[in-house]
């Protein structure tokens, strides 16, 4: 039988070697030792890395909100800047090699011509001028985060050319610069309106779970009528009352306040039936007793419990809020110009006819969707990682 473990000996560090003789104890492995000292942080980790989608999603979320703080640098062209010339200019293409000698990145000139049967604007390849791409190069002017002046860019056209990568749009803005730029607030909007929702549905959930009775019965009834009324009419009705003189700043943050006040019902009503079967364990008891307050019952011991569906609700919401926010800016009642966001875009297309003629201008509906099939994917790996039951 494996002897007791040495006077002064960390326990920590020795495993019982069966369940009816716990002085039985013999000194762990490595392994098991690296595991029964890990941290919850740790072990969530560990198994979020094994779910190879979500850990790819979480990359890739995180470069593209890392992305946003320096948007003016990534961008080719400032987002308001015009090209007159190339109005609706289909997207270029960066060659490498000319007449079968390697160059370099380059794009070729352009030749635009109207065709008069359709009056569509058609632009061809002019393969006698050549312009380089430079990099980390000076070209329009911004003002980076509205603070600092500046105009050095990751990529810019060569002297006398252009490079628009998307084409651009109907006032001749290059269409991934505005895309760069949207990004920002598209991305953004979703987590400050998670903030607001997550706080309402938290709060106010846990206390009509942890308390019940009155209280319980006029946050329920509050739910159900919100609930009650369809969210698209109401967005709609909220962000039309918004005043005209208001800044896009102004405006930016209604819209974030009414998405979060719109969301938060789903998540009060689960953080509440989770505090209802919770609030009567040995744990919670036991905190009573020894006169803990309610906040800190409520959120120290009661919610962490079911963070694992926390995470899950949250990663949903964040993408519901973008689209709430496309939705909006799509139909011209959320944010306007000079303010742009993927929505803001996509309002331009609302003509198929324009759509047919000019089909990249309904490109950024592809961020859209990668950007939410990202979050459920990530929201799918944090939420196994997180259950205390896998």
């Amino acid at each position: 039988m494996p002897a007791l473990p040495p006077p002064g000996a960390p326990l920590a560090h020795y495993v019982a070697t069966g369940p009816f003789d716990p002085n039985a104890m013999e000194p762990m492995t490595r392994q098991q030792e690296r595991v029964h000292l890990a941290s919850q942080l740790t072990l969530m980790w560990w198994k979020f890395k094994r779910h190879r989608l979500a850990l790819a999603s979480g990359i890739f979320l995180a470069v593209l909100y890392a992305s946003i703080l320096i948007c003016e640098f990534l961008a080719p062209y400032n987002y308001q800047e015009r090209h007159i010339d190339f109005i609706r200019s289909p997207p270029q293409a960066i060659h490498l090699f000319h007449e079968g000698s390697f160059v370099g990145p380059f794009t070729y000139g352009l030749n635009y011509q109207l065709d008069m049967n359709t009056l569509r604007r058609t632009y061809s390849e002019d393969t006698a001028r050549i312009y380089p791409v430079r990099f980390f190069c000076r070209g329009d002017s911004y003002q980076f985060w509205g603070l600092i002046e500046g105009n050095v860019h990751l990529m810019c056209p060569g002297e006398g050319g252009t490079l628009f990568l998307l084409g651009t749009d109907r006032l001749g803005r290059d269409m991934l610069s505005r895309l760069i730029y949207g990004a920002r607030i598209s991305l953004t909007i979703g987590l400050i309106g998670i903030a607001v929702s997550f706080s309402l549905g938290v709060v106010i959930g846990g206390l009509a779970g942890y308390y019940g009775g009155l209280f319980d019965l006029v946050v329920q009834r509050a739910i159900e009528v919100v609930q009650s009324l369809p969210h698209i009419p109401l967005w709609l009705a909220l962000s039309s009352i918004m005043p005209p003189s208001w800044s896009p700043i102004l405006v930016y943050f209604g819209i974030t306040v009414i998405l979060g006040l719109m969301d938060w019902t789903g998540l009060a009503r689960a953080v509440r039936s989770k505090l209802l079967s919770l609030r009567e364990d040995d744990y919670v008891v036991a905190a009573q007793l020894m006169g803990a307050r309610t906040p800190r019952i409520v959120f120290r011991h009661l919610v962490p419990g079911f963070m694992s569906h926390l995470i899950a609700m949250a990663t949903i919401a964040i993408p519901s809020m973008i689209l709430g926010e496309t939705a909006l800016s799509f139909l011209g009642l959320g944010l306007r110009p000079p303010i742009t966001s993927w929505g803001v875009m996509l309002n331009e297309a609302q003509n198929i006819n324009i759509v047919v003629l000019y089909p990249w201008l309904i490109l950024p509906v592809v961020p859209v969707i990668v950007v939410i099939l990202a979050f459920n994917f990530l929201g799918d790996g944090l939420r196994d990682a997180a259950d205390p039951y896998r």
